[in-house]
């Protein structure tokens, strides 16, 4: 297994990135549009770090604006920041 190997059957393609449709003449450019892992918020920690250590420190929300992560607000600490970035995958908004 070379160093930049990817798990699982090589006859299957990967999970991370979905398809593309060869017929859309703009499918190169919507593809570099898509968040990475088409993630579009996401939440770190203000003064950098872990996202994972120190939950109750306060966080910068970022939001997937098309070119890039822009922020768009604080969070007081990890758990209203994930609320905050699962608001829009589940439909839940304010």
């Amino acid at each position: 297994m070379g160093k930049h190997s990817r798990p699982g059957p090589p006859n299957q393609p990967s999970r991370a990135v979905p398809s593309v449709d060869p017929n859309d003449p703009l499918a190169a450019y919507l593809k570099r549009r898509r968040p990475p892992l088409d993630q579009a918020r996401r939440h770190r920690p203000l003064h950098g770090g872990a996202s994972h250590l120190r939950p109750e420190e306060p966080r910068v929300l970022e939001e997937w604006d098309g070119f890039g992560y822009q922020p768009v607000g604080t969070a007081a600490n990890l758990a209203a920041a994930g609320v905050w970035a699962d608001e829009r995958a589940t439909g839940n908004a304010e």
